[in-house]
């Protein structure tokens, strides 16, 4: 069978082209855009989702776990020190990472609480990628988009996770909160609130 190569690097065969290393990635296989393209707050918040078709589905699955009947003694907060947005992937990175910890050291002893529900909606002007499209990429000035994702916006001083536990899983549930901390786009410092003794 005769292989021929294109200008762009793209090898090509009758029937098909099979992408090069000159041509960039495949479609399909495109990663993710950069949190920090979406971490500032910028102009006016889009939310009205009954407006639009088409909002991807928010990937948290829960935003309480551990014991929710129980009163406990000492609640951490994972507290935003600067005003950003955070995605909805990155609350479900950290919720994860955070109760994945808390869980192992505490048991059951615990309350995980996300505090913060991605209501504002992302958008992104898609352009052509692959072989060719270098033409074609520029795109529109200052163009609308199409929803791509969530977002909640947190100012600075919000609460984004509170875990309850004893006094005995304090240091676990800092520990807990620093590993879920490291998933999100914005500094943060813990602090601890403990229930008055009557």
């Amino acid at each position: 069978m005769n292989f021929t190569k294109t200008r762009s690097g793209a090898v090509r065969h009758p029937g098909r082209v099979i992408y090069g290393p000159a041509s960039g990635p495949h479609p399909e296989t495109m990663t993710r855009k950069p949190g920090s393209m979406y971490r500032a707050i910028r102009g006016q918040a889009y939310t009205r989702k009954e407006y639009m078709g088409g909002v991807p589905q928010i990937r948290i699955s829960q935003f309480d776990i551990g014991d929710l009947r129980t009163t406990f003694p000492v609640k951490i907060h994972l507290v935003a020190e600067e005003s950003c947005q955070i995605r909805h992937i990155a609350l479900e990175a950290a919720r994860i990472s955070a109760n994945r910890h808390i869980a192992k050291k505490a048991g059951n002893s615990y309350h995980l609480k996300l505090r913060l529900y991605p209501h504002n909606v992302l958008r992104e002007n898609k352009i052509a990628t692959g072989a060719g499209a270098d033409r074609i990429s520029e795109g529109m000035r200052a163009a609308f988009g199409s929803p791509v994702g969530t977002a909640a916006r947190a100012k600075a001083g919000t609460k984004i996770f509170t875990i309850s536990t004893t006094e005995d899983h304090v240091d676990d549930a800092k520990e807990a909160l620093r590993k879920g901390g490291a998933k999100l786009p914005t500094p943060w410092r813990l602090v601890i609130e403990r229930k008055k003794a009557r």
